[in-house]
């Protein structure tokens, strides 16, 4: 994993957060709060190891804006797949398949 592109990705998750409060009535505290703790990557590692969706990723869903999730903005974005593993990309792949985001 290349720092810069971690970086990258870091920068890009507090990018996410802001849209995400500015653009839906949802304030993700927590996720700004791991995103501080853990930064982008291992904030997203966590997220996707979790066997159910995050209360974000269905707040979300309900307002129609997968494309706000972690894991839209990775499968969206493939320059960042080398950042996970295989078993990470599927659970982002199926969650997004499972709520429609993707076929």
């Amino acid at each position: 994993m290349t720092n810069n592109l971690a970086d990258e990705f870091n920068k890009a998750m507090f990018s996410l957060y802001q849209q995400t409060k500015t653009q839906t009535s949802y304030n993700p505290k927590t996720f700004h709060n791991m995103l501080i703790e853990h930064g982008g990557v291992k904030t997203a590692q966590i997220l996707l190891g979790k066997a159910q969706p995050s209360e974000g990723y269905t707040t979300l869903y309900e307002l129609h804006r997968l494309d706000l999730t972690i894991e839209a903005f990775i499968w969206d974005n493939p320059k960042f797949h080398e950042l996970f593993s295989p078993d990470e990309l599927n659970i982002a792949k199926k969650r997004l398949i499972d709520y429609c985001y993707i076929n």
